[in-house]
């Protein structure tokens, strides 16, 4: 599996630590960034694994920031991306069965190691259970669509001026 993982300053240590763990799953991880501790804004590095997701590229993204939830907000903006704020074994397990989910965004500050490896883990062998939960995806991405149609619509019909 193609996993992206990111982080803002504060989740860099956990982000560092789950990169070992999720290689030792024998994961395929593409880390990026940031590297270095220095304050940086969370939508920079949350787009950047959400894209990657949204395009095909990877498999799966983790978001890692102070609390989870600004990386959340960021990445949902990508079409195709489900990202789930995951806290505890319960949501990262119907992350999953319930929504698919291929983003997981997890809190650097509220977290320990373990109960961090845990959510890992569970999120990555749990599968999508489909049934009823296929129907509301399937709602979910005709909004997605509905969405992007009014833009480009609003955009043919308001284009930039030229300048």
């Amino acid at each position: 599996m193609k996993i992206g993982i990111a982080s803002d300053h504060r989740g860099i240590q956990m982000k560092t630590r789950l990169t070992q763990l999720l290689q030792s799953l024998d994961c395929e991880v593409r880390d990026f960034g940031p590297y270095e501790s220095q304050s940086v804004d969370y939508p920079d590095y949350a787009a950047q694994v959400s894209r990657e997701v949204s395009n095909g590229h990877i498999d799966r993204g983790i978001l890692i920031c102070g609390t989870g939830i600004g990386m959340c907000i960021a990445a949902n903006k990508f079409t195709g991306v489900r990202a789930a704020p995951c806290h505890d074994s319960v949501t990262a397990e119907y992350s999953r069965l319930h929504n698919d989910s291929n983003v997981i965004c997890l809190s650097a500050d509220q977290l320990s190691d373990q109960l961090a490896d845990q959510v890992i883990r569970i999120w990555l062998k749990t599968p999508f259970e489909e049934g009823r939960h296929a129907r509301r995806l399937h709602k979910i991405a005709e909004l997605e669509r509905e969405i992007a149609s009014q833009l480009c619509h609003k955009e043919h019909l308001n284009p930039p001026e030229q300048g």
